[in-house]
């Protein structure tokens, strides 16, 4: 029984190539897409010290806008830029209402407020758009929704167009954010304020300005990911579930790094695929991936409590 819980499922894996690679593929997707949903918690973070519970209601709610758009007759490539629109007007709202009026306040406050603006979000969203599933518009925004076949080291995987098109996506999106932090002086700017509060405002850096921006930046995360997962799963108030999945990759990755938000992202895809096919259906009775991030993320920071690529802190007396 032992030789088959510890050594059979790697037999498997070797025994199976093309199987083993489609569970990486697998994996690989789901990991991608948990990292995007991470980066909207890191960007608000690094800006405000804010741990934005709210990330996972605004990708719901993005969906929910595009495909309420689309229903009431608009176009869907006019649906889109009218729900970034949608997703700024909410970045300044929040803005102006929650966060101003708490500046300085304790983070407990803060991420209350956040609880306060998902609840919020949760209850507009189910008055203005119903509270059924719906049916992402992926054709009519040209995602491609059949599949082919790959050989890549001399193995078989089955790739859905739609899972080709959301790694794409995303991996446009980092790399456009990557960019705009890092060359763009309004992304200089949010680096500063993540680095030294108090020093970025001391020399004119707009918190107002800021806040805006990288919720704005957070919300346009959310639609994209929205649109992504409602083409894999629908579009529901369920889909909210999924943004908790963030959670452990920032615990592997530290709630303060991009870079940790991506490969941590894209680990927790792939270990939590592969330890639901050949560990969690034969021996545990399947479903594992509600649980398993959590705990793999909780043994990491046993060893490292600031996660992978959080910076160590030391306290000198």
């Amino acid at each position: 029984m032992l030789y088959d819980v510890l050594i059979d499922p790697f037999v498997q894996m070797f025994a199976l190539p093309d199987f083993f690679l489609q569970v990486l593929w697998e994996g690989f997707v789901s990991g991608v897409l948990y990292a995007l949903i991470a980066l909207g918690f890191v960007l608000i973070y690094k800006s405000s010290r804010i741990f934005n519970f709210a990330q996972g209601i605004m990708v719901v709610f993005s969906a929910l806008t595009l495909v309420g758009l689309h229903s009431m007759g608009v176009p869907a490539i006019a649906a889109v830029p009218l729900t970034l629109l949608v997703m700024y007007l909410l970045a300044m709202s929040i803005e102006r209402v929650v966060l101003r009026p708490l500046v300085n306040q304790p983070d407990i406050i803060l991420f209350m407020a956040t609880i306060g603006i998902t609840l919020f979000l949760i209850g507009f969203g189910q008055l203005v758009f119903g509270g059924d599933n719906k049916v992402m518009i992926t054709e009519q925004l040209g995602i491609p929704t059949g599949a082919f076949e790959l050989e890549p080291f001399g193995g078989f995987v089955l790739i859905e167009q739609k899972d080709l098109t959301a790694v794409t996506l995303a991996i446009l999106l980092v790399v456009g954010l990557l960019v705009f932090l890092n060359k763009t002086k309004m992304g200089r700017a949010i680096r500063a304020l993540g680095d030294d509060h108090q020093a970025a405002l001391s020399v004119g850096i707009s918190l107002s300005t800021i806040w805006v921006l990288v919720w704005f930046i957070a919300g346009v995360i959310a639609l994209v990911t929205g649109v992504v997962w409602g083409a894999r799963a629908g579009v529901s108030f369920a889909l909210e579930v999924i943004a908790y999945k963030a959670l452990p990759v920032l615990m592997l990755g530290g709630l303060e790094s991009v870079s940790g938000a991506i490969v941590g992202g894209i680990a927790i895809g792939i270990l939590e695929k592969i330890f639901e096919i050949y560990w969690g259906q034969p021996f545990l009775g399947g479903n594992t991936e509600t649980w398993f991030p959590f705990i793999f993320a909780l043994l990491v920071l046993l060893f490292r409590p600031q996660g992978l690529f959080g910076e160590r802190i030391i306290e000198r007396i």
